[in-house]
């Protein structure tokens, strides 16, 4: 004998295997991620809720409703909470700007609250439930009925409210990858939704539209987010990166105004030897010297905040926040010199260090978006890159002076006073000797 039920439950099983292979996918693609987490528990209770209610269904036909049936709201309730709360994560990496945000806010926070009341429905009555709303959409006379009523209006309002959330995101103008996220995301939801009341015969039909609006929403954008992640990592830390992906760009680099270290260095003698040698070895020591800066940054977590040549201007203390920023500044310093001198390179390199109030934000225009830092302590640490000799570190003063705030900052030896361009008065500066292989600032 031929099971009878095995036809009828064969696409909604593959729909299921389908959301629960998405939920995979999503949180095997970026695990620490708390948005994709919440999208992937989405889908895997979209996958359960997909079986337990055909199973449902299946076995009303049969005659009969299972004692468990009470469990599979529950089911619905999280993947709906889990979903509304990856709309309420991607609203916070978002910014505002000048924007009200609180009618968003409310509208996920009431979204959530009517999904309960559907749970508690489901949980006082199951067997109603099953009989008058999963795919009653179609039935004669059951679609304006109050039992059918009683479960579909608190998801469809909530639904309405998580779609006006996502329409007023929109409204934030966010990058192209997150509004094509956004946008798939506002579509497919209701085609995945309206697998619980559609006729099972059809359901999946619906319901993998969904899913495959929402993967082609999600991959364009991880595509973008990816090539957007391979070129930040050359200017970005780790931690850095983590920050971004976790707060978005715009939000992890917001205008800010606080002390920090600034780092920065260049190859002595470049123009001559551009001119002198061809440019397949002039690509070649410059690569060479921004692999060791950009190894030596990571280390210490600083940022670099320009490439310009022979150039490197780093940060240290934006956008992650250290304390001992102008001890790690120093550090870092040292070390590229160091490691520079220890490779026996044709150049050699001259570093400036300073510290001081800086202001750091996103600056750009038509499409195109720069991480400035503008400061006084910016333009005096280029000043003292420009006067070390090959091989030196010239650190200004109140780098000193914030070392020394917590411990002593050994092998910094006072240097003359300096009148640079753009100073009226005389800098004070100290200098770590040339090309010292040994550590010169205590750890």
């Amino acid at each position: 004998m031929f099971d009878t039920a095995a036809p009828a439950i064969t696409a909604p099983a593959i729909t299921a295997l389908v959301a629960l292979g998405m939920a995979l996918a999503f949180v095997r693609a970026d695990p620490d991620s708390p948005t994709s987490r919440a999208l992937a528990v989405a889908l895997t209770f979209v996958g359960l809720s997909i079986v337990v209610n055909v199973t449902l269904r299946l076995k009303l036909q049969a005659g009969y409703i299972p004692s468990w049936a009470a469990l599979a709201g529950p089911v619905d309730v999280i993947a709906f909470m889990s979903g509304y709360e990856w709309i309420r994560r991607v609203r916070q990496t978002i910014p505002a700007g000048q924007l009200k945000t609180r009618l968003g806010d409310w509208s996920i926070w009431i979204a959530q609250a009517l999904v309960v009341v559907y749970g508690v429905l489901a949980l006082l009555y199951p067997e109603m439930r099953v009989r008058e709303f999963i795919g009653g959409l179609f039935s004669e006379g059951r679609l304006m009925s109050r039992e059918f009523l009683l479960f579909a209006l608190p998801l469809e309002i909530s639904l309405l409210l998580a779609g006006a959330s996502l329409l007023l995101c929109l409204n934030r103008r966010p990058d192209v990858a997150e509004r094509t996220r956004l946008i798939a995301f506002l579509i497919g939801i209701p085609f995945i939704a309206s697998g619980l009341v559609l006729p099972f015969q059809i359901a999946p039909v619906a319901t993998v539209i969904g899913l495959l609006i929402l993967l082609i929403g999600a991959l364009h954008y991880h595509v973008l987010q990816g090539r957007r992640g391979q070129f930040l990592t050359r200017f970005l830390s780790p931690h850095v990166l983590d920050l971004v992906r976790r707060r978005g760009l715009r939000s992890a680099m917001q205008d800010d105004c606080h002390e920090l270290s600034i780092v920065c260095c260049d190859l002595r003698g470049f123009t001559g030897y551009a001119r002198e040698h061809n440019s397949g070895e002039v690509i070649a020591i410059l690569r060479a010297y921004y692999d060791q800066v950009g190894e030596a940054v990571t280390e210490f977590e600083g940022t670099v905040k320009d490439y310009a040549g022979d150039g490197v201007l780093i940060l240290l203390g934006a956008p992650l926040r250290f304390d001992d920023h102008a001890r790690r500044a120093v550090s870092l310093a040292e070390t590229i010199v160091r490691r520079w001198h220890e490779n026996s390179q044709p150049l050699d390199v001259g570093v400036g260090v300073a510290t001081g109030l800086v202001t750091v934000g996103i600056v750009g225009g038509a499409g195109r978006l720069e991480y400035a830092a503008v400061g006084s302590a910016v333009n005096l640490a280029s000043r003292l890159c420009e006067e070390a000799r090959p091989g030196e570190v010239l650190v200004a003063a109140e780098t000193v002076e914030a070392i020394a705030a917590t411990g002593s900052p050994a092998g910094l030896e006072p240097s003359a006073p300096r009148r640079l361009k753009g100073f009226a008065d005389e800098v004070a500066t100290f200098a770590l000797q040339p090309a010292n292989p040994q550590s010169m600032v205590a750890s």
